[in-house]
């Protein structure tokens, strides 16, 4: 059974920063690329970065160089360190694999206030 789940999110100030992870079972990790999305309030679902099975990252241009995601993949986790948190970042936050999508976990809250 496969099963995402997401964590760290919470409320911060702009320009503050979190660590969100990502938690993963049912699936052979390691060989997945893993990805974040977002969802704001009344908007649909975006991508934001993504990290291959060797650890190559792409990002949205809007988190570009303030956003980091990592893998550990003996821990089948994947994070996204958000730096210097600006009111436009605020969503729910939800991982999943990519291209094959499986099913959405609960996401994490991360509100930012300005």
């Amino acid at each position: 059974q496969v099963q995402l789940v997401e964590s760290g999110g919470g409320l911060v100030q702009a320009g503050g920063s979190l660590r969100l992870s990502c938690a993963a079972s049912g699936i052979i990790f390691g060989i997945n690329t893993m990805g974040w999305y977002r969802q704001a309030p009344g908007k649909q679902r975006e991508w934001v970065a993504q990290i291959t099975s060797r650890s190559a990252t792409n990002y949205a241009d809007s988190v570009k160089g303030r956003f980091t995601i990592s893998r550990d993949n003996d821990k089948n986790t994947v994070y996204l360190q958000m730096n210097n948190l600006k009111p436009e970042d605020t969503a729910v936050y939800y991982c999943n694999r990519i291209p094959y999508v499986v099913a959405w976990g609960q996401g994490t809250q991360v509100t930012v206030s300005s």
